[in-house]
């Protein structure tokens, strides 16, 4: 086989997508290559029709996903597989011109979705599948949110991997900045499973948890466990029972918190508060994080047993100057379409060329967030004005340009270049002052036992009660 459609055509992933090309039409464009008989006896089935796509390509049935399997050989067929991405949003499977022990000749190279001439149809189903549970995912997410953009390579090579995991019980860690959409693919994986895919998403900030609350929150108690106890809690390993628990920033948690969470997984079995018969739990890890883990376990602030744990699978979300100016227009224009809504005014032009050409050359240090936000006040303005209003537009571009320059002088600043040492001296001293009692050094303080433990991470102030390591200082 040739080593271009070899590494194109996935291996085996030992579970069966079953549900993957139910309710999907799929359309042959065979050209001279006399293939179509053999894709309708290796795809046909009761939730799937195979048919003939010659002269024009065929409108999808409601509630449909549609996929064009591609002769190299028809005529002008790169021109087809255009047509099919841009008028139906159809996915494209290539067939190469050539059997696989011979040279390969295609019209679309740049396309993953390829198989050689003398496809096996255990390599047709394969990759058919594959493709059929991208669709699938796209459909998911667009319950949750917006679909995913992805004009640019980066994206598309994610969704890819996304698909080839989803359906799978594995463990995953989400790497990315702020700001890209790390829960948003996390959603694509709960969907995406077969299983854990029709229970609960439960999302955690893991930099959210206050202080004493992570054993009540994760473990849950019951009825007089705690002071204000009146019933039985669960916590969030409970509640993720059958689904997936999505651990945002999970690099935020301590390490005497991280060591509890590796026992669950490990053990698979949770004891509430105030209980002594622990209740066993299954779920999906999903987590996420914008932070260098390996280099936090170099540092002996983040578990390597939790690290190898979770990351079972790792994908990494590109930024959105990774994914580039095509990814950001057409994300800017959904967004500034889904803001305007009904609100439409009547004969508005399209979208000022200007406009787009500035947003291509923006840089938005919080990524899609970011992006977001400044395409609903473009979106605002021309609901309300009834037209791109250039002076107004070009006025919030030029004070965008002038936030950003803010950003990115204080974030080339290092963290204690941000302290204030007068404040990091008096919370030593006070807590020096009262054996690190952190109840008694929020009272002289004047200050919240959490608002304390805040400061304290933000100071990189340690104490040494048994699992936490001492800090810098």
């Amino acid at each position: 086989m040739d080593s271009r459609l070899e590494r194109r055509i996935p291996g085996s992933r030992g579970a069966q997508r079953k549900r993957a090309l139910e309710g999907v039409d799929i359309f042959v464009v065979e050209g001279s290559a006399d293939i179509y008989e053999r894709i309708e006896r290796c795809l046909s089935g009761p939730e799937t029709t195979v048919s003939r796509a010659e002269t024009r390509l065929p409108p999808c049935r409601r509630g449909h996903h549609c996929i064009a399997i591609v002769s190299a050989t028809a005529v002008d067929g790169a021109n087809w597989a255009r047509d099919c991405e841009a008028t139906q949003g159809m996915a494209v499977v290539w067939i190469g011109s050539m059997p696989r022990d011979r040279p390969v000749r295609s019209y679309a190279t740049e396309y993953e979705t390829i198989l050689p001439a003398d496809f096996s149809c255990a390599e047709l189903r394969k990759l058919t599948e594959l493709v059929g549970e991208q669709l699938f995912a796209g459909e998911a997410h667009e319950r949750t949110g917006s679909r995913f953009v992805a004009e640019s390579q980066a994206m598309r090579e994610l969704l890819h991997e996304v698909a080839i995991f989803a359906d799978c019980d594995a463990s995953v860690l989400i790497h990315g900045e702020t700001g890209v959409g790390k829960e948003r693919i996390a959603h694509l994986l709960h969907d995406g499973h077969r299983r854990f895919g029709q229970g609960p998403f439960v999302a955690v900030n893991c930099g959210a948890i206050p202080e004493g609350r992570f054993e009540s929150l994760f473990f849950g108690h019951v009825k007089g466990a705690l002071a204000g106890a009146t019933g039985t809690h669960l916590g969030f390993f409970e509640q993720a029972a059958g689904g997936t628990l999505f651990l945002d920033e999970i690099a935020d948690l301590p390490p005497y918190q991280q060591v509890k969470l590796l026992r669950v997984l490990e053990e698979g079995t949770v004891t509430r508060l105030g209980a002594s018969v622990p209740t066993r739990t299954q779920f999906r890890l999903v987590a996420a994080t914008n932070r260098d883990v390996l280099a936090m376990v170099a540092e002996d602030r983040f578990r390597a047993d939790l690290f190898y744990r979770i990351a079972v699978v790792e994908l990494a979300v590109p930024s959105l100057e990774q994914r580039g100016a095509a990814d950001k227009i057409a994300i800017f224009r959904s967004f500034v379409e889904e803001t305007i809504g009904d609100a439409r005014p009547g004969g508005l032009a399209d979208m000022p060329r200007w406009l787009l050409d500035a947003v291509a050359n923006l840089r938005f240090a919080g990524n899609v967030r970011e992006l977001r936000n400044f395409s609903e006040r473009v979106g605002v303005i021309v609901r309300q004005l009834g037209d791109w209003d250039a002076t107004r537009i070009r006025r919030m571009l030029a004070n965008a340009h002038s936030e950003r320059e803010a950003v990115a002088v204080a974030s080339r600043q290092t963290p204690r270049a941000r302290w204030d040492p007068e404040e990091r001296s008096r919370l030593l001293a006070v807590l020096d002052d009262n054996q690190w009692r952190r109840q008694a050094s929020a009272r002289v303080l004047g200050i919240s036992r959490k608002v304390l433990w805040e400061k304290m991470r933000k100071y990189q102030l340690f104490d040494d009660e048994p699992g936490l390591r001492a800090g810098n200082t």
